[in-house]
């Protein structure tokens, strides 16, 4: 009974769209109706500035973390991941915005953070490697989702599988991304403070 209560507090988790509350506290506006309409801090950064979308990025990652440690409480590492999963599932599909969501990138760090800070500041590295200098997001993001299942495997086939599970699940949520990547015209962002 305890596992199934906490796959469904990691979904509601995951469900809290902080990039919404966010833009709409800094009188930024409805982010579903703003850029992509997806409500996640890449989106939050095109309404509202880097202050905004940091913002929304720390509290996506918080969700996140939280739900990894009720796994670890009640099951384990490997539960953890999988609470993870869920959570970022929930990121990505709330049920309070017709499933509608953001594409599961900040809950995914969240995830790292909470199962190894090693592997969330290489990943984190690389990420802002990549996405600075190319204004691209997505491109330092696809090479997380790539790196993030051989590292899982390296601690453990648990922990392996549930972050394989991640990875897909984003990369599901970023096709759009990779098709207009490959045809050169992914919308690009603006690093400023404030807009």
């Amino acid at each position: 009974m305890l596992y199934v209560i906490s796959i469904m507090i990691s979904y509601l988790l995951g469900t809290i769209p902080f990039g919404v509350v966010m833009t709409k506290l800094f009188h930024k506006g409805d982010l579903r109706k703003i850029g992509s309409g997806n409500i996640g801090a890449a989106n939050a950064m095109r309404a509202g500035g880097f202050r905004v979308a940091a913002l929304v990025w720390l509290f996506d990652m918080l969700k996140a973390i939280i739900a990894v440690l009720i796994g670890r409480y009640v099951g384990g590492d490997v539960f953890a991941v999988w609470c993870g999963f869920v959570a970022v599932f929930g990121h990505c599909y709330p049920i309070w915005l017709k499933f509608h969501g953001g594409k599961g990138v900040s809950t995914l760090f969240g995830v790292l953070l909470a199962v190894n800070p090693l592997l969330f500041v290489f990943c984190g590295i690389e990420w802002l490697l990549v996405s600075l200098p190319s204004k691209h997001s997505s491109a330092g993001a696809m090479i997380v989702f790539l790196l993030m299942p051989v590292f899982g495997f390296c601690i453990s086939s648990g922990v392996g599988i549930g972050f394989l599970a991640i990875s897909l699940l984003c990369l599901f949520r970023h096709r759009e991304n990779i098709v207009r990547l490959i045809n050169g015209n992914e919308s690009v962002l603006d690093w400023r403070w404030k807009k």
